[in-house]
């Protein structure tokens, strides 16, 4: 059995995308997946499945589900357990002088993004905030706060044509904590 992590971007409990979390969880049950857990109103679901199918067929087969039951179209970023604990031998931005964790998120991105994807950014700079592009990840940390930066979900979407949905440290590191009880 493997444990998987799914983001949801643009999910909340009211206005836009409006999904409760326990009709949320109860539709990833309804689809053979095990022991779906919710995390926060945001669209984070962390739940079991055999392993024997890729992560772009579960991703597809939410996205078609969410859209026949809700009515709308949600991307949704799957990683697994493992994927989600080797954020933190990966992430650059951990041994930074000073670093905060409450200044730094995590965009998981859809697809990992083509080397043209990833050339539209490779000469922004907004200092003193910084962003590295890792596999499926762009690692962002804003160390004066994410109040006025331009590097989030929607300048790397536009800027590079990527899908994504972001998460702040905490809220990683929570998660990743429900998915080892898992194990």
């Amino acid at each position: 059995m493997q444990t998987y992590i799914s983001f949801l971007r643009g999910v909340n409990m009211t206005g836009h995308n409006s999904i409760k979390m326990t009709d949320l969880s109860a539709l990833f049950i309804n689809l053979g997946l095990k022991d779906a857990k919710t995390f926060i109103q945001s669209g984070n679901v962390i739940f079991s499945d055999t392993g024997k199918k890729p992560q772009t067929a579960i991703s597809t087969t939410l996205e078609q589900a969410i859209l026949e039951r809700f009515n709308y179209s949600i991307p949704v970023m799957i990683r697994t357990n493992q994927e989600l604990s080797d954020l933190f031998s990966s992430n650059p931005f951990l041994k930074e002088t000073n670093f905060d964790p409450s200044k730094m998120a995590v965009l998981f991105l859809h697809d990992e993004p083509t080397d043209v994807q990833i050339k539209k950014v490779a000469s922004v700079d907004y200092p003193p905030d910084k962003f590295r592009i890792i596999g499926r990840e762009i690692f962002i940390y804003c160390p004066n706060g994410f109040g006025r930066t331009k590097l989030y979900t929607n300048f790397f979407e536009k800027k590079m044509g990527v899908m994504g949905t972001a998460r702040n440290w905490k809220t990683i590191t929570t998660i990743l904590g429900i998915a080892k009880e898992k194990i």
